[in-house]
């Protein structure tokens, strides 16, 4: 997942997802020792974490966001005719501070968050949103704007200049830079109101998750996992204080990885239903308030910008363009996915007959019992393939040296740049002349304080204009190994490594003159292409038998073992698809409801939406119940998620392109690079896709793929 987008103007609008509650302490004043005050000393302008406090954050945000709005004033008021380098250039040197702390901020309040930075967030979060309103809610300045764009063509600018200016138009106009002085006040009101109860929702769910682990006191219960497993669970109790017990702590995702190897039937169900029910306990965690209030103003705001609803007026600038054209797309999907489920669920039926279970599936035993036959058919068992995937091996021998294969770009350690947390590693990029790219941060063992799932953000943006290259991370959520032992991972942890480097990938090859287009600011819709590309690598025979090495023989993964995972690939997709599909279809429900719909009950809206498009098997939960659905109500995938599903469209059309021209190659590395990952948001992207491949986006590979077809 890309989780934010970061622009100098636009570095507003990525801190609303993520900010809100007030701080207790007085803020300290923005002086030349805050470190936020000048670009870091340090290589790439790398963030010094080791002389950041907590305390710096108030000061320096209070003083960005003085500053942006000053700037941009300033641009507003000038008495010159507007040009392209007095407005627009001058917008986009805006704001260098207050994405320079915005950025850092991101991080740690998603990946490595404290009490103190958690209430900073809700105070922020409104005054980042009135300054947002302040700038693009501004006649002045919209006016300028409106000047170039509709004296584009007597502008002579390059291809990437003239992009800029469409792209600014667009967005002012988006954020209601036409309203009438009266509606744009009421749109600052309610852009402020979301942006703290979209932060609000952020920290309930990470305390509800937090709240929702399951703890063990019997060893016995914990039957059917390996025993480094065991030693993992031991050691997060220890961590949390529970001494002599096991904690499971819960994931983002509906159905948690566990529930595939217990065998106790009573715990699966107590920690499938602490996952579903987590933050719906009617306490101070319950989101369900929160999330009918988002989706009420966020109504509302469609309405008053002059949309029938809100997908409607957020899909203007995606691939998709509009929510008729993203529902006619999910429901080309639906009847062969479900049909798939279904006979999957009768197949599970059947063995928990066979073993004279006397009960009806369940959502809860669905990865227990679909396990199970996946041995059976491919005798193929996680505690089988662990051993060769050992994290460190995956992430230098697997997904760098896919990219060094692919691109010839390499990689260096470095272990002289500080930290925010222990288990962080910084790597050095290298082009493949032997020039710098960038520096990549990975964090990949799940926290507490760490929000759920998996993601990639810059900490530092990619600007020709601005003389920056980037910094990304990468961050994840896998269970810490107990001291001494390897951090041995499932195959679908191999592929989400994979993922998240396709996005590192798409930023350290930005090779923009402007932040605001340069990769991976993209459309949502766009932006997971080429994540989910990078997948592909992770099977592909050169780069597997090259990671995939055992971590005590040091014995390569054999063939027969590597048969069976490709074989068991297209097993469980029935299900895999219909809970990604459902999750989709629930969040364009959510985000096409019209302006002034009543809602009171969460849950059954969410029965009713998911029978409405017969998306809804009893055994197949959504992969996000509405909830705990962080994408869509914080993380920026609002009327977005269906992205995921139709960017694996791109990409497994885009892989059928690499396969008909002779697979892993530089040279077939060098053209997607140069013509998808270095392209940013400078052409319109089918465009750009369809200069690629050759041709618009083909449904039948990732049908194929799916085992659908």
């Amino acid at each position: 997942m890309n989780k934010h987008h970061y622009w100098p103007l636009l570095a507003i609008i990525t801190l609303l997802s993520s900010c809100m509650n007030k701080s207790n302490k007085q803020a300290e004043s923005f002086s030349a020792d805050n470190p936020f005050y000048k670009a870091s000393s340090l290589p790439y302008e790398a963030p010094a974490f080791d002389k950041i406090k907590n305390a710096d954050f108030k000061p320096a945000f209070d003083e960005g966001m003085k500053q942006q709005l000053d700037e941009a004033q300033k641009i507003a008021d000038n008495t010159e005719a507007p040009t392209f380098d007095n407005t627009l250039v001058a917008l986009e040197k805006s704001g260098v501070l207050l994405m320079r702390v915005g950025n850092i901020f991101n991080l740690l309040t998603g990946a490595n968050t404290n009490p103190e930075l958690q209430k900073l967030q809700e105070e922020v979060a409104p005054k980042l949103s009135a300054v947002h309103d302040s700038i693009y809610l501004n006649s002045k300045l919209f006016k300028r704007v409106e000047a170039l764009n509709s004296n584009l063509t007597n502008l002579k600018l390059d291809p990437e200049s003239y992009r800029l200016v469409t792209y600014y138009y667009q967005q002012f106009v988006l954020a209601g830079a036409k309203l009438s002085d009266t509606s744009k006040a009421t749109l600052k009101k309610l852009n402020g109101e979301e942006a703290t109860l979209s932060a609000k929702f952020t920290n309930q769910l990470l305390a509800a998750a937090k709240a929702g682990g399951v703890v063990v006191s019997d060893k016995a219960q914990l039957a059917g996992l390996a025993q480094n497993d065991i030693d993992a669970l031991a050691q997060n109790a220890k961590t949390n204080k529970l001494d002599g017990k096991w904690l499971i702590s819960l994931q983002n995702t509906t159905q948690q990885p566990l529930l595939q190897s217990l065998t106790d039937r009573s715990l699966r169900e107590k920690l499938f239903n602490a996952s579903w029910t987590r933050a719906e306990k009617s306490d101070t965690n319950d989101t369900r308030k929160t999330i009918v209030r988002i989706a009420q103003i966020r109504a509302d705001k469609a309405k008053l910008v002059g949309y029938p609803n809100y997908a409607a007026w957020k899909l203007q600038d995606q691939m998709a363009k509009t929510p008729e054209a993203v529902n006619q797309f999910l429901d080309k999907l639906v009847p062969a996915t479900t049909a798939k489920a279904k006979a999957e669920a009768t197949d599970i039926q059947k063995l928990i007959d066979q073993q004279k279970g006397g009960f009806q599936l369940q959502p809860g035993d669905w990865n227990f019992y679909a396990e199970q036959l996946r041995k059976q058919r491919y005798n193929l068992d996680d505690n089988e393939t662990k051993p060769y995937f050992e994290l460190n091996n995956v992430l230098q021998n697997g997904v760098f040296y896919a990219a060094t294969q692919l691109y010839g770009i390499t990689f260096k350690e470095r272990h002289d740049l500080p930290v925010y947390q222990s288990d962080v590693r910084v790597f050095e990029v290298f082009d493949k002349d032997g020039s710098t790219l960038g520096l990549f941060y990975c964090d990949y063992f799940k926290r507490d304080n760490k929000s759920g799932g998996a993601w990639m953000d810059n900490m530092v943006g990619q600007s020709k204009l601005l003389g920056s290259k980037p910094v990304i991370y990468n961050v994840c959520n896998f269970t810490k190994p107990a001291a001494g032992q390897p951090a041995l991972i499932s195959f679908s942890d191999v592929t989400t490594m994979f993922h998240e480097f396709g996005h590192a990938l798409h930023g350290l090859f930005a090779n923009q003159q402007y932040i605001s287009l340069a990769s991976p600011n993209t459309a949502r819709d766009f932006v997971e292409f080429p994540s989910q590309f990078n997948e592909h690598w992770a099977l592909y025979p050169q780069i597997l038998k090259h990671y995939a090495v055992h971590y005590q023989t040091k014995a390569v993964i054999p063939q027969t073992l590597i048969d069976k995972i490709k074989k068991a690939s297209t097993f469980n997709q029935g299900y895999a698809f219909t809970e990604i599909l459902a999750a989709a279809d629930l969040d364009m429900q959510w985000h096409t409801l019209a302006p002034g719909s009543s809602l009171q009950d969460v849950d059954k809206f969410e029965l009713a939406a998911l029978q409405k498009t017969h998306l809804y098997l009893p055994q197949v939960p959504t992969r996000y119940r509405s909830s705990y659905f962080l994408h869509i109500w914080s993380n920026g995938y609002a009327a977005g998620y269906y992205a995921y599903v139709w960017t694996e469209m791109l990409d497994d059309d885009a892989y059928a392109w690499f396969e008909e021209h002779g697979g892993l190659t530089r040279a077939n590395g060098q053209r997607f690079r140069d013509m998808i990952l270095s392209r940013g948001n400078t052409i319109e992207y089918g465009k750009m896709f369809s200069d690629f491949r050759g041709h618009a986006p083909d449904i039948k590979p990732m049908l194929k793929n799916r085992g659908l077809l």
